[in-house]
């Protein structure tokens, strides 16, 4: 059964309300003017961001392309720069080369015309004629000192060009270094800026549907109770900054939304019956075969109801819930793997572990109610789960201070002296079913402590979608773990392909009461929804007796009454104290 439970310190010093009605309708029309003005600011909030995020982005648009052409000019200015440059240089390196030319060469035919002069006129040639002889030895060594000077000079030239061409390549190549960094460096800048925007609004759209759905209480929800996932109301931090910083707004709901949102949650508390009557059908408990709607048809019992066998029905109802959890959870919350992954990256282990825990109470508490469903009347064992608020109540005394008030005292006796009085009797192994109950009841208790220890960390959709993961695996690991032989020998193979039919529909009863819960809190809010839950074994009790022909006495349904009335007495004390600290 779905339900949202809450174990925050009330306000020992408000007065007692006369009467219930009257303090519920004044919390109401204060509620519903609340989110009506939240609303509105929420609303214009989001418009002023849109408004201001398509701006930031025409202005990133403008910037990247003015970024782009003045990167294209300087690169178009720096290579005809880089072409001048390249061209004076060859200038000058053909002015210097044929300036040493010129000196040398002039240089050269003076010592020629030096040397050869004076033979000449010693040798005393005919008039008109040269010696037939070969030149002096000094001319060679004239020449020859000429090419290895042109070469030297070459030499030098071309490495003061090669070392002046490196040194504007290597500070060419800094500059672009340092432009494409400051290139990278936009980059990450714009796109830090457009996942903040991002960021900022998605938030703003979860705090304004978040708080629609929780009316100021804690944002993690979501629980698994006996006949399936349950939904508990958790004080978040977070959203008790909201409530603080807004105490003066006030929010409301249209009244068509708050009539959808009930009947949701109607809705959602007659599958999660329907649930436990098909858990009851799967057994093999007397009368055999059921019959179903009063003899229309009949169902013999598959298994016997023993640890084991609520093993195998768990993990034949998580396989569907694991393959078909992730598409529903990323429908009706986008970022939930990014919040996986952020909560993975974090390592936060404290937070790891009450996750974890919390996981192995909620499958702890899922086995044991199973027994007992399939050990006493349905709605019994779904009445005697119904005393966990008193064990959570006492735990939270005990560990974290939270005195309970005169309004909590005065439920608690109610529920228990309803559980009492609910207990069965006459023939049957119906012991086995109240202990599995009552423990199932304590589990569950650890499980909404943890909860409530783990709350404002993680969004409630991946926060369950872990804990549906966590179910599985500890599901498979109990099936891994040696079986007696009389479970062996009582179980019938032949029935596997009825027992798949059964996990499949389990699998289907529970995301679909899962689904419609998450909507009826976001359309109604979480107190009216949990309101509506209370009556979960009185709709398990009844949905029991028109199909499967279970029927309780006078003295249990007078028990079952008082659990009811004891619940929804705690639901309504909720309500009032989030009331007193809004105000």
């Amino acid at each position: 059964m779905e339900r949202k439970m809450d174990t925050q310190p009330s306000n020992q010093g408000a007065e007692t309300p006369q009467s219930i009605e009257e303090v519920l309708k004044l919390v109401i029309q204060d509620l519903d003017s609340f989110r009506q003005n939240l609303t509105t600011q929420l609303g214009e909030d989001v418009n002023r961001l849109r408004l201001e995020k398509e701006e930031l982005n025409q202005d990133v648009s403008r910037l990247r392309k003015q970024y782009e052409h003045l990167q294209a000019q300087q690169l178009e200015s720096l290579s005809q720069r880089q072409i001048a440059q390249q061209q004076l240089w060859l200038k000058q390196l053909a002015q210097v080369m044929a300036n040493n030319l010129q000196q040398q060469l002039g240089h050269k035919i003076r010592e020629l015309r030096e040397n050869v002069n004076p033979g000449l006129q010693q040798g005393g040639f005919p008039e008109g004629k040269l010696p037939m002889t070969n030149p002096p030895d000094n001319y060679d060594e004239s020449a020859n000192e000429l090419g290895y000077s042109l070469s030297a000079t070459l030499n030098r030239t071309f490495e003061a060009l090669k070392q002046e061409l490196d040194s504007y390549e290597s500070d060419l190549s800094v500059q672009l270094n340092n432009m494409r960094g400051m290139q990278q460096q936009g980059e990450v800048i714009l796109e830090s800026l457009v996942s903040r925007l991002q960021e900022q609004l998605e938030r703003d759209n979860l705090v304004s549907s978040g708080n629609s759905q929780t009316s100021q209480s804690g944002s993690r929800n979501l629980v698994d109770n006996a006949s399936g996932e349950t939904l508990i109301s958790v004080e978040s931090r977070k959203t008790k900054l909201i409530s603080k910083s807004q105490s003066t707004a006030k929010l409301q709901k249209l009244p068509s939304q708050i009539q959808i949102g009930l009947i949701l949650a109607v809705l959602s508390a007659v599958v999660l019956s329907f649930f436990n009557v098909c858990i009851k059908i799967i057994f093999n408990t007397p009368p055999q075969p059921h019959q179903v709607f009063g003899g229309l048809f009949s169902m013999p019992g598959l298994i016997n109801p023993d640890v084991w066998s609520s093993l195998l029905i768990l993990l034949l109802r998580q396989v569907v819930v694991i393959l078909l959890m992730p598409i529903i959870a990323t429908f009706l919350y986008p970022a939930v793997w990014s919040d996986i992954e952020g909560f993975i990256k974090s390592k936060d282990f404290s937070l790891w572990w009450k996750i974890i825990a919390s996981s192995f109470f909620l499958f702890l508490s899922q086995i044991l109610i199973y027994i007992s469903i399939g050990n006493i009347a349905t709605g019994i064992a779904v009445t005697i789960f119904f005393i966990y608020p008193i064990i959570t109540v006492l735990f939270s005394w005990g560990l974290f201070g939270d005195r309970p008030s005169i309004v909590r005292i005065c439920a608690m006796v109610i529920i228990a002296l309803g559980g009492i009085l609910v207990l069965p009797n006459g023939v049957g192994n119906y012991q086995q079913g109240v202990i599995a109950g009552v423990f199932a009841s304590i589990t569950f208790s650890g499980y909404v402590l943890l909860t409530q220890m783990s709350a404002g960390k993680l969004h409630p959709i991946p926060f369950s979608l872990i804990n549906f993961a966590g179910i599985f695996v500890f599901s498979a690991l109990g099936m891994m773990m040696p079986k007696p032989v009389e479970w062996s020998a009582s179980f019938n193979p032949t029935m596997w392909s009825s027992l798949i039919v059964g996990g499949i529909i389990l699998g289907i009863l529970t995301l679909s009461s899962y689904v419609l819960n998450s909507f009826a809190i976001k359309f109604a809010g979480a107190v009216r929804a949990s309101t509506i839950g209370t009556f979960g074994p009185v709709l398990t009790a009844l949905l029991a007796f028109f199909t499967i022909g279970e029927v309780l006495g006078v003295k249990q349904i007078f028990g079952m009454i008082l659990v009811i009335i004891g619940v929804a007495s705690m639901s309504f004390e909720r309500m009032f104290g989030v009331k007193r600290k809004a105000s």
